[in-house]
């Protein structure tokens, strides 16, 4: 079987696309980094995926203002120039339109450092310390039009520790993120994890 042509989308240093990239390496992976996208032209990212050997595409936000589905569609635009097949999201911070939302449904992954459905949105690692939660962790899922809120592919977490400060507890949640993001890229590309939305057949 043909492996997936996936494009990772960031806007800053892609830890998570460099697991992503790592993973990717194995033969037996189902999946292949096709393409890695960012909206900031100096996100560090694009510099690491260019060393890796990987196609990069910049889509600057900026000169679509306020027009978020216009970024969107020329978004939509370059994927499918390159034939993507998966677009996973790797620190990218756009919130996008449902026009992309739905384009992508079932295709579109997102990791988010807590354990949905806690904590979503921003300042994870504050809110879990503040909480007092005994675990916390990151959880990779298929996106959908409310933010965070789609159905979860694979999820893990770690201790919260006595002195944790939100520094520690990222960066062991971090390890987790490059961990898990792989096995649900997998899950995906294999057809062992799938969503597809009520109302919408999968020829469509």
């Amino acid at each position: 079987m043909a492996k997936k042509r996936v494009a990772v989308l960031i806007s800053g240093r892609g830890s998570n696309m460099t697991a992503l990239i790592e993973a990717a390496k194995a033969k037996d992976y189902p999946a292949e980094i096709a393409l890695v996208v960012s909206n900031r032209p100096d996100a560090l990212g694009l510099g690491r995926a260019r060393e890796a050997g990987i196609a990069t595409a910049l889509v600057d936000h900026r000169p679509f203002g306020d027009d978020r589905e216009a970024f969107d569609r020329a978004l939509d635009a370059e994927l499918a120039a390159r034939r993507i097949d998966i677009v996973c999201l790797a620190g990218f911070m756009r919130l996008f339109t449902p026009w992309f939302v739905t384009r992508w449904s079932g295709r579109l992954l997102n990791i988010h450092p807590a354990l949905l459905p806690q904590f979503k949105g921003l300042h994870t690692h504050r809110r879990a310390l503040q909480a007092g939660v005994k675990r916390h962790g990151a959880t990779v899922h298929f996106v959908v039009p409310e933010t965070d809120s789609g159905p979860i592919i694979v999820q893990d977490s770690v201790p919260v520790i006595e002195g944790d400060t939100e520094e520690t507890l990222a960066a062991r949640v971090l390890e987790v993120e490059h961990r898990i993001y792989p096995q649900a890229l997998r899950l995906v590309a294999e057809g062992a994890a799938t969503f597809v939305p009520a109302g919408k057949d999968n020829g469509t």
